[in-house]
Order: C-alpha cells, then sequence, then structure tokens
C-alpha cells in the first residue's frame, strides 16, 4: 500500500529549517527585520511597489477592507467560490455582500454577469469588486480594472492561489498576478498547502503609498511611533494609537521560514505545471472533465480541479487506497449564515453545477512521479 497522499502539502527542507534556526537562536522573534526583509523580496517577486507581511490571508483581507473606508455602507461584490474570507471580509466591516456566478470555463468571476449586475443598479450602488484567482488561475484583471474604473470602484485581488501566475494584456505584455498593476490591493496566503508555505501568514501588495501606510498601522493596533505622523511626542518611548486596529502581525521566524520558501517559488510552479501536464496527458480519456487550458496564461495550479457526476463515489474510493481528495469549494451563497442573510439554491446555476462535481487531485512539488503514478493508476482503475 502506497503512503498516504493528500491533496497538497508542505515541503519543508534543511535549508528552511536552518533559516527559522538562525532566527531562533537571535535577538528578535516578532517585530524585527526579518519582516521587512520579506516584505521586500516578495514584492520584488511579485513586482509590486509595496508589501505588508500579516498574520494570514484572512487578516490580509480585513486590513484591506479597513484600509479602503469599507463599512455598513459598502456593498461589495466577490464571487461564490472562493474560501468564505473573501466574503466575511466585508461583513467584518458591516458592509453588504452581491455575489456573481462564475465562468465555467476558468471558475473565475464571470466578467459579463459581473457587468450585468452593476447595470441592474443605480450609479454608485457598489463600492468595490474582490476578484478571486481560482485554484492558480489568474483573473483577467485588466478587464476588472475597466469595470471598476467605470464605475468608480475599488478592487482587492484575492490571489491567495496565484502567485506566480502570470496573463496577457490587450497590448501583448505579461502581468503578473498581484502586481498592483490593476488593483488597489492584492492579498496572498501562506497556509501550509499554498505555494509558499510560514505555517499561518498572509501578505498584502500595493503600488499606493498611501495605503501602505495606512496598512502598517491597522495591523499593528492601529498605533504609530513615527515622528512625522505624531500628533503629540513626549519622547523617544512615545506611541500614539491614532485609530483602531489589529494585532495582525507576522513573526520573524515565520518570515524567515517564508523568504527560504521564496527562493525555490519558481520551481515550485515548474513542477506544479509538469504535474498538471502529466494529468493532463494520462486522464484525458476517461469520463472526467479537465480543467481548461488557455494559451494567453501561466498556470500556478494551486489545485488541480476535475469534474465528474461520480465526485463522491471517487472520492470515497480514493480514500480507501490512501489517496485524500478535496473539494474546493462549497459555494459561500450556500453556507448557513449567507442562507440566513437571503441566498438560497438556484441563485448561481453554474457554481453550484460546479460544487456538485468538482475534485481536487494530488498537486504539490514534492508529490513524486511513483506517487502520481499511482494516483493515476487508481483514478484509471475506478472508471475501468
Amino acid at each position: 500500500m502506497m503512503k498516504q497522499i493528500a491533496y497538497g502539502r508542505q515541503n519543508i527542507t534543511s535549508e528552511d529549517i536552518e533559516a527559522v534556526t538562525a532566527i531562533l537562536k537571535g535577538d528578535f522573534l516578532t517585530q524585527g527585520p526579518t519582516i521587512e526583509l520579506f516584505e521586500k523580496a516578495f514584492a520584488h517577486y511579485i513586482g509590486s511597489k509595496y508589501a505588508v507581511a500579516v498574520s494570514n490571508g484572512t487578516a490580509a483581507l480585513h486590513l484591506c477592507t479597513l484600509s479602503l473606508n469599507a463599512n455598513e455602507k459598502s456593498r461589495v461584490i466577490t464571487s461564490p467560490i472562493t474560501f468564505a474570507a473573501s466574503a466575511n471580509c466585508v461583513k467584518y466591516c458591516g458592509g453588504e455582500v452581491h455575489f456573481v456566478d462564475i465562468n465555467p470555463e476558468t471558475f473565475t468571476i464571470d466578467i459579463d454577469k459581473l457587468i450585468q449586475l452593476i447595470e441592474s443598479k443605480p450609479p454608485g450602488y457598489f463600492s468595490g469588486i474582490i476578484p478571486v484567482d481560482f485554484a492558480g488561475f489568474p483573473v483577467n484583471m485588466e478587464e476588472i480594472k475597466k469595470i471598476a474604473t467605470k464605475n468608480n470602484l475599488w478592487i482587492i485581488e484575492d490571489a491567495c492561489h496565484s502567485p506566480g501566475a502570470k496573463f496577457k494584456s490587450d497590448d501583448g505584455n505579461i502581468h503578473n498576478s498581484g502586481s498592483g498593476e490593476y488593483a488597489d490591493l492584492a492579498i496572498f496566503s501562506f497556509h501550509p498547502v499554498k505555494h509558499i508555505a510560514t505555517g499561518e501568514g498572509g501578505m498584502i501588495t500595493t503600488n499606493s503609498k498611501e495605503l501602505y501606510d495606512r496598512l502598517n498601522i491597522l495591523r499593528t493596533h492601529g498605533i504609530t511611533k513615527n515622528p512625522d505622523l505624531l500628533i503629540e511626542n513626549h519622547g523617544g518611548w512615545y506611541y500614539e494609537m491614532q485609530e483602531l486596529g489589529y494585532n495582525y502581525r507576522l513573526t520573524d521566524f515565520q518570515a524567515a521560514l517564508g523568504i527560504s520558501q521564496l527562493k525555490r517559488a519558481e520551481d515550485g510552479i515548474k513542477r506544479r505545471n509538469e504535474i498538471a501536464q502529466k494529468y493532463f496527458i494520462e486522464l484525458k480519456d476517461l469520463p472526467i472533465t479537465l480543467p481548461k487550458q488557455f494559451e494567453n496564461t501561466q498556470h500556478a495550479y494551486h489545485l488541480f480541479i476535475i469534474q465528474t457526476k461520480k465526485r463522491k463515489e471517487l472520492y470515497d474510493f480514493l480514500k480507501t487506497v490512501s489517496i485524500f481528495t478535496q473539494v474546493h469549494y462549497i459555494p459561500v451563497h450556500l453556507m448557513p449564515y449567507y442562507k440566513n442573510l437571503g441566498w438560497k439554491k438556484g441563485d448561481f446555476p453554474i457554481s453550484e453545477e460546479y460544487y456538485d462535481n468538482c475534485l481536487s487531485l494530488p498537486m504539490y512539488p514534492s508529490l513524486t512521479e511513483q506517487e502520481q503514478e499511482y494516483v493515476i493508476e487508481q483514478i484509471k482503475k475506478f472508471y475501468r
């Protein structure tokens, strides 16, 4: 029997351990210089001017909505096929969440339906959009930006699945997910199953100095020691809490792990694409639907999602042979909390049909060729 194979997992190397150990032996466990080093390295990798490290992806989303002044009057649009935090961050600020169904080929927000929803309401009705780069496929942020500019909306790009993903704009230029060229803010997660793992952790990227400065204050209780920002100054010890913020900081040893992992991020993307191509070749003749491939996109393959009418049967069978697949995601509008707000089954039929059939196969850089061959062999065995 093959050892247990998960749908995703972290890859910790001796270099990672050495990087963390060095911090544990040093002077700073938190609020030290390694945080800024990680932020600068990540901003360089993504192509943004600024990056702010935070405690997790959900904290990143919350800080983004706060920095854009979301409140009880805000109405914000996102996709129902995402982790709940993409919607919850709006609710944290008292705002109202609206959903738009997905494109059945990309699993990301349907641009045409987004336009229809916005045009169905009076000008100024909506405040912002939170598009989600799903499974590693990047949303065409150029199109989102056109819509946002026309309707005076802010954009938070949820790029948790897509560091390293790229798309081509109309002028032929290549753009990185989360680079800040089109969105006001973008967020990333460093959960163990993500491309870069720090245990828990997140990052916000932006090209706005104003938003960058506000995020730095909001992630640390709303407190500043910057002499240029103080209302009073009693001495070198003095600090001021100037607004209600949160403790959403990342630690130095997490940042050290992040820096170490970032050094092999591109190798990870390459390996994920190799795994995806093998799935495409080996599974193409089975009665399943494989994800669509696009010429103008570099997919980051956080997930490799198939669709099958026998989803539960396949899931249960693979579990008996030590292969643990997963479902991404249960539509957010069908969660009891959101159903209590008025959403119901039938509101977004494409998302709901997708959920009924989707299954995430093992996908992570340390998945060996032998392990992937075993996964493929067992899937073929199920369909014989």
